[in-house]
């Protein structure tokens, strides 16, 4: 099976670089699900298609993924992909920073409806990436953003599904907006950026910390801070794909079955039997996204 991609995504910027897909790692013995990825961007000097992707992340023990769309288009590849494919369970959004290019262009309501329809269907499990970011968007467009991160808020709480949040410069303003709207009861902080403070402040909450390969990275401290002070019980695991490769293959374009690179390395740092830690994420994904094998997913507890 090949699936095309979005047009507009079909290959990610990466400078002319010719770069290659690096040799899958050592397999898990307990399967784990990778939280969140970007299949539909192709990386690479041989762009893998979903299929590639999903057989070499089962050949090493990534049993299924989350994929990730963070506009109108890539969003419904997102929930159609998943309708095809058993390994795959999709999450719906606009970007934060779509958000500001939408609202000037006089399209945003006209987007989150899109989204809305989306979320409502069996294999879409989550609404996200969405959120806050300052790091690319200045001042002008923090409203939009501000209304698209409400917006997507209740389209979860409507649906009953996951949120994924997206936080980049801006972990006051996340933290206001989730307490002032009322944050879904299974609320996913994706690619976690923040530190030790954070951390504790979100899994008092109830919410969910998940780690990317950044967590590897030599001046990352700061996450790996976050990870000590996280409960097991709140900690997933994700790749982020084409982007945030793992040491010690930073440089070359990241993909699902690279997972197993930072799980073990998550492992280290909490001096934790990697099996046990292995089986406590997956079951907390299934706890935030419901079985892969359920059409629709069914009650899960916080």
């Amino acid at each position: 099976m090949t699936e095309a991609r979005p047009d507009h995504l079909r290959t990610r910027s990466d400078g002319g670089r010719a770069v290659e897909y690096p040799p899958p790692p050592e397999p898990l013995a307990v399967g784990v699900y990778d939280n969140h990825t970007h299949l539909e961007i192709a990386d690479g000097a041989l762009p893998l298609d979903v299929h590639e992707h999903l057989e070499r992340a089962a050949s090493v023990g990534v049993v299924g993924a989350v994929q990730v769309g963070t506009d109108v288009a890539t969003s419904r590849w997102s929930a159609d992909v998943a309708e095809r494919e058993p390994r795959l369970l999709a999450a719906v959004a606009l970007h934060p920073n779509e958000a500001p290019e939408l609202e000037a262009a006089g399209t945003l309501d006209d987007a989150l409806a899109v989204i809305d329809e989306l979320a409502a269907r069996p294999r879409v499990r989550a609404v996200g990436e969405t959120g806050l970011d300052f790091y690319r968007t200045g001042e002008d467009g923090r409203d939009a953003q501000f209304r698209s991160f409400e917006a997507h808020i209740e389209i979860a709480k409507r649906h009953g599904v996951a949120l994924q949040i997206h936080d980049r410069d801006a972990h006051d303003e996340v933290l206001e907006t989730l307490r002032r709207v009322g944050a879904p009861e299974r609320t996913v902080f994706h690619c976690f950026s923040g530190g030790e403070e954070l951390a504790t402040t979100a899994a008092d909450a109830g919410w969910y910390l998940s780690f990317a390969g950044n967590v590897t990275f030599k001046n990352a401290e700061n996450l790996r801070e976050a990870l000590r002070v996280a409960p097991l019980d709140r900690i997933l695991v994700e790749t982020d794909a084409p982007y945030l490769t793992p040491v010690p293959l930073r440089g070359r374009p990241n993909a699902p079955y690279l997972v197993p690179h930072t799980v073990r390395f998550m492992a280290g740092v909490l001096g934790a039997d990697l099996d046990e830690l292995c089986a406590q994420v997956a079951a907390n994904t299934e706890r935030v996204y419901g079985s892969w094998d359920d059409v629709r997913m069914g009650e899960t507890g916080a």
